[in-house]
């Protein structure tokens, strides 16, 4: 049956001409590079999509993708979240912790590190967080032209990731380099790279020494409540430390990070949202940009039976790309979809995800975000990019800048 065709809009709510049947490829940079339109052909031409290259399906209505997200016994973790991931089982568990788990047992290992993760807890580091942005702002102001993303936006979030963890100051940045070395994919085929490895590798030695150091002198930090933790009676052991850690790092590097600077960048290409955003609206600035342009796009099931969804047989130990990116731009949910309006109820929003595997972290993000915001808007009136100097990530999972050069004019009475 021939597909039809969908009137779309680019990642900048602009309208685009008519698109013929596409072809959803994760790892293509031109997808990474504006998706929407994309997920809008899916969404009313191929709810279920199939590529047969990549060995996947995918789902992009906000009703499928939050259905799957809350039914763990049909859409598995146990084979990890990550799309290119090969690994199953022990393996995944290996390299991902609980994120290869599902209930009870996930349920049981999550729970080491769920109070740290809460509201109430997240609240109590607000004060932390806004010291942490301040030491990185504040050497920027001496300037009016700095990389937002790389020098602001990126290090805040990883900054905040490492204090929490227990992570020596002096190697902050060090890790976040590495960290956003080893999500870098190569061009068009999600495969790892030598630079890739090499990261990786360091990280993880780094990790270990790290762990060894902690055990011997102990602190006020998660690590270390880790290395006092055990699941169903046993010591939690190093490799699940160090997988807990490449996991939680991972997620303030891409995940908060990008989503700063993802805010910025609405915030440029619409004056109107600038203006209200630095003049107070925070929280809404940073909520409608988490709904319209998520820096977390998807995440991958393994599905564990045979099912037909809209007339699509699925079978079972196929993998699923839930795709809740597009979910938030579902016109059965959200009027005008790809219109940024900071007035938006975004409550419906699945960016964070749902069922027993919603984001860990989605309490660190929601504080984060617009506290970063608001600590710019202190010092800053307005300002301007430099989009042909702007570079983005290039990941199937994360969307976001690793550079987003900015110029600002400061408020008055701010310092220099």
């Amino acid at each position: 049956m021939p597909m039809r065709r969908a009137s779309v809009v680019n990642a900048d709510g602009l309208p685009l001409a008519e698109v013929p049947p596409i072809t959803y490829d994760p790892f293509s940079y031109q997808v990474q590079e504006d998706p929407y339109p994309v997920y809008a052909w899916m969404r009313e031409n191929a709810p279920v999509y199939r590529n047969e290259e990549r060995d996947f399906y995918a789902l992009s209505r906000h009703a499928d993708v939050l259905a799957a997200m809350r039914d763990a016994a049909t859409f598995s973790n146990r084979n990890g979240i990550s799309l290119e991931s090969t690994m199953s089982g022990a393996q995944a568990y290996k390299n991902v912790f609980f994120l290869a788990l599902d209930p009870p047992d996930h349920t049981t290992v999550r729970r080491l590190v769920q109070r740290t993760f809460s509201p109430r807890t997240v609240a109590q580091r607000e004060a932390r967080i806004r010291e942490l942005t301040r030491r990185r702002l504040e050497p920027l102001l001496d300037q009016d032209t700095f990389d937002f993303a790389a020098d602001l936006a990126n290090a805040v979030s990883s900054d905040g990731v490492c204090d929490m963890l227990g992570i020596p100051e002096a190697d902050w940045d060090t890790i976040r380099l590495d960290s956003d070395l080893l999500n870098t994919r190569k061009h068009d085929s999600g495969e790892r790279t030598p630079e890739n490895l090499a990261a990786a590798f360091r990280l993880g030695t780094y990790y270990g020494q790290l762990i060894a150091d902690i055990r011997r002198h102990p602190g006020d930090n998660l690590i270390s409540m880790l290395t006092r933790s055990d699941i169903k009676g046993r010591p939690v052991s190093d490799s699940e430390i160090v997988a807990f850690i490449f996991l939680i790092v991972s997620g303030g590097n891409e995940s908060t990070s990008k989503q700063v600077g993802n805010a910025w960048y609405h915030g440029w290409r619409l004056p109107d949202v600038q203006r209200a955003g630095l003049a107070g609206r925070f929280t809404d600035w940073a909520d409608e940009s988490l709904r319209f342009d998520s820096s977390s796009q998807m995440t991958s099931r393994t599905v564990t039976r045979d099912i037909v969804l809209h007339d699509t047989h699925v079978p079972a130990g196929s993998r699923m790309v839930l795709l809740h990116a597009s979910g938030n731009r579902d016109q059965r949910v959200f009027d005008e979809p790809d219109r940024f309006d900071l007035d938006r109820d975004t409550r419906k929003m699945i960016s964070f995800g749902a069922g027993s595997h919603h984001c860990l972290g989605g309490a660190l993000a929601t504080l984060e975000v617009p506290l970063v915001l608001e600590e710019v808007a202190h010092h800053v009136a307005e300002y301007d990019l430099d989009m042909v100097a702007a570079r983005r990530v290039h990941s199937a999972h994360q969307r976001g800048f690793t550079s987003l050069p900015c110029t600002v004019v400061r408020r008055k009475g701010s310092r220099r």
